[in-house]
């Protein structure tokens, strides 16, 4: 049976532009409140496009995943626990290298990711040209120009968007090499963190977070958060993460 529902998170720094895209996407199908106990805002939408339904949450604006604020927690747990068909990460054409530490932090998570280069028409006053095929084949997953505000590429993001979902689109995200140290601890560290969690979390990006002695990671892996959709399936980590 081919499904028709699907589930996007909305990604990227504060001030790209990111829930402008938002609003463009949803219209006025859309509320907000708070994530679970948390004061954070939650918003979220829902659109439709080449007869398939797209549940889409604008996560808040974050510069890493490394749990340092609330609004990092959540996008962090929404990316590692609700597992989204898809993650679309706004970067600003007119800052690219600060924008892309997020992208790359979500490739350690996630390789079913859409990178939307935003602000083109404020990159092209100043003179910024940006090789989006290049960038794509470096990062090895889409790259689509767009200016949000001004309703451009939304078309070719959306073209994107279906044919991942379809299974069109086959990606092969970068995966950062750290130094020979850290790679040895990474590889001593996920056997046992494969056999704790299994196969339904990245292993090689929580062991980079044990070694960055993310304790609020452990404690989210612990007692994952509870879906408050109504699919099928919960959270739930095998074994006990002490172990690890």
């Amino acid at each position: 049976m081919t499904r028709t529902n699907y589930t996007i998170a909305l990604m990227g720094n504060p001030n790209t532009g990111k829930s402008t895209l938002f609003n463009v996407l949803t219209g006025l199908r859309q509320h907000t409140g708070n994530w679970p106990g948390k004061t954070v805002i939650r918003a979220e939408g829902e659109f439709e496009y080449r007869s398939a339904t797209y549940r889409i949450v604008d996560l808040p604006g974050t510069y890493s995943l490394y749990s340092n604020s609330a609004d990092e927690e959540v996008a962090r747990d929404f990316l590692l626990f609700e597992q989204p068909d898809l993650t679309i990460v706004v970067v600003d054409a007119t800052a690219l290298e600060r924008n892309l530490n997020l992208a790359l932090q979500v490739l350690e998570i996630t390789g079913r990711v859409i990178v939307a280069v935003n602000l083109m028409d404020e990159a092209k006053k100043k003179g910024i040209l940006i090789n989006s095929k290049k960038l794509e084949n470096k990062l090895g997953v889409p790259v689509v120009p767009i200016s949000a505000r001004n309703k451009e590429g939304i078309d070719k993001l959306m073209n994107a968007v279906d044919a991942m979902v379809r299974g069109r689109i086959k990606t092969n995200p970068l995966s950062i090499q750290y130094s020979p140290e850290i790679e040895q601890a990474i590889s001593k560290l996920m056997p046992n963190i494969r056999e704790t969690v299994g196969d339904a979390y990245p292993a090689r990006w929580i062991a980079l977070r044990l070694l960055d002695r993310d304790t609020s990671l452990l404690a989210a892996l612990k007692q994952p958060p509870q879906r408050d959709t109504k699919e099928e399936g919960a959270y739930a980590c095998c074994g006990s993460v002490e172990s690890i």
